[in-house]
């Protein structure tokens, strides 16, 4: 895809017009794999690439304490922290700059 379109390319209003946003949810204990992710992000696309990384995780479905205990539990603030830091070391400058949800959710209630 990247080839195809290249970076993603933003008009004046901050909207899309072309090119590639990369999303990547954040899971809860999966740190080893987000930096890998990244990694191959930084690597192989460049650091231009567009990232949003994402902490919606919310155990459902079939996660239980019995299945997926690793699983059955949001991600912390700190593990976000950390998946930001991640980026940020591995020269991923544009990154999604929205906050947090569970920041959102705080402000809100």
């Amino acid at each position: 895809m990247h080839r195809q379109v290249g970076p993603l390319v933003l008009d004046e209003d901050g909207l899309a017009q072309r090119g590639l946003l990369i999303r990547h949810l954040v899971m809860p204990g999966g740190a080893e794999e987000t930096r890998a992710i990244l990694t191959w992000i930084a690597n192989e696309l460049g650091t231009d690439t567009y990232v949003n990384l994402m902490d919606q995780y919310h155990p459902a479905g079939k996660v239980t304490r019995e299945q997926y205990p690793e699983l059955d539990r949001p991600l912390t603030s700190a593990e976000f922290r950390q998946a930001v830091e991640m980026a940020a070391d591995l020269g991923l400058r544009r990154l999604d700059v929205r906050r947090p949800l569970q920041a959102r959710r705080r402000a809100e209630a």
